[in-house]
């Protein structure tokens, strides 16, 4: 399975990455709120609705633009084995 690195997050609005902050990970767009937080808290059964409650920085939109990425990447890795872009 690819990992966060490989879903090509550049091409999403939604985050931003600098190697200055939070040791290079992938955040939300003007946060300092790792991607990784949003996949866990799903994992753990908050919903996302719950998740932007607790993470106020992040927008409903932002985490909606993330999870469609997600998926359609992990869809077009098995299609044609490179991510799709976030629009």
């Amino acid at each position: 399975m690819p990992t966060q690195a490989d879903l090509g997050w550049a091409g999403c609005p939604a985050v931003e990455r600098d190697p200055q902050r939070v040791s290079g990970a992938w955040v939300f767009r003007g946060t300092r709120i790792p991607l990784a937080a949003l996949f866990e808290n799903l994992e753990d059964g908050v919903s996302l609705a719950e998740f932007v409650e607790l993470f106020p920085g992040v927008s409903d939109q932002q985490a909606r633009l993330v999870l469609e990425h997600d998926a359609r990447s992990l869809t077009s890795w098995g299609s044609a084995g490179k991510p799709s872009a976030c629009n």
